[in-house]
C-alpha cells in the first residue's frame, strides 16, 4: 500500500513539475509584454527613431538586487528579434534570457527594476544568442536616449551595439549596464517550449511558434515599430 502511494507521489511530481515550470515562464513572458506596453505608452519613452533601428529587444521585468556581493543583480526575461535574414520582418518567437552581475544594483538601492535592452546590430544579436557576453566588453553598450523627440543620431547611440533602459519606482531612464552579462536561458526555453531548443534556432531558423503568452509583447512591438529602418 505504502509503495503504491509513493509511486503515485513520484508520478504526480513528474507531471506537476514541468507544468509549474512552464506556467512560471509563461508569466514571465506575459510580464515582459506588460512592461513593454506600459513603457511605450508613457509620455517620456524610448524614441521611435531609436526603436525603429533596433534588430532585437530584450525585456527583463523585475530584476532584483542580490542579497550578497556589491551591487550584484540577477534577472530573467525575454528576447525577440525581427524576422528575416535582414531583420526587417515582424517580431518573432521569443527566446528566454538571463542578466547577471554588474554594479547597477547598488545604484538602484535594492529596488526591483525593469530593464529594456535594444540590440542595434546583427552582430550583437548573434553574439548574445551564441554564448554569455559581457556588456561593455564583448559588445559595446550605452545608456539609451529618452524622450519621444530624442534623436537616434547622437554619437553614443550610433556607436553602441546595445542601448539599455531602466524603470524603477515609475521613473524611466537610460542606464548603462556595463559590466553585467547577458546569456540565453536554455532551461527556461525548455520549460516554455516543452523541449530543448537552441536560442539561435528559435530566432534565426524559426523552429518554434510564439507561445500565447507572447501575444501582448509581439503585438505591442509590431504596432510600435512594424519594420526596421536603416
Amino acid at each position: 500500500m505504502r509503495r503504491g502511494i509513493w509511486i503515485s507521489i513520484v508520478l504526480l511530481s513528474l507531471l506537476v513539475g514541468p507544468a509549474a515550470a512552464q506556467k512560471h515562464e509563461e508569466e514571465r513572458v506575459e510580464n515582459a509584454g506588460t512592461v513593454m506596453q506600459e513603457i511605450l505608452n508613457a509620455p517620456d519613452s524610448i524614441p521611435k527613431s531609436v526603436l525603429d533601428k533596433a534588430y532585437c529587444v530584450v525585456v527583463l521585468p523585475s530584476v532584483k538586487k542580490l542579497a550578497f556581493g556589491i551591487g550584484g543583480s540577477y534577472g530573467r526575461g525575454v528576447m525577440t528579434c525581427r524576422r528575416g535574414s535582414n531583420f526587417k520582418g515582424k517580431w518573432g518567437a521569443p527566446t528566454m534570457m538571463a542578466l547577471e552581475g554588474g554594479s547597477f544594483g547598488l545604484q538602484l538601492g535594492g529596488e526591483e527594476t525593469d530593464f529594456i535592452l535594444l540590440l542595434m546590430s546583427d552582430k550583437s544579436a548573434s553574439s548574445i544568442l551564441s554564448s554569455k557576453v559581457k556588456l561593455g566588453g564583448d559588445v559595446s553598450a550605452a545608456a539609451g536616449p529618452v524622450g519621444r523627440e530624442a534623436s537616434a543620431e547622437t554619437s553614443a547611440t550610433l556607436q553602441a551595439e546595445i542601448l539599455s533602459y531602466s524603470r524603477a519606482k515609475g521613473l524611466f531612464a537610460g542606464m548603462s549596464l556595463e559590466g553585467s552579462t547577458l546569456r540565453p536561458d536554455d532551461d527556461a526555453n525548455k520549460d516554455i517550449y516543452g523541449k530543448k531548443l537552441d536560442a539561435k534556432d528559435i530566432v534565426f531558423k524559426g523552429v518554434a511558434q510564439p507561445p500565447s503568452s507572447a501575444a501582448k509583447l509581439l503585438a505591442t512591438l509590431d504596432k510600435a515599430t512594424p519594420i526596421r529602418k536603416s
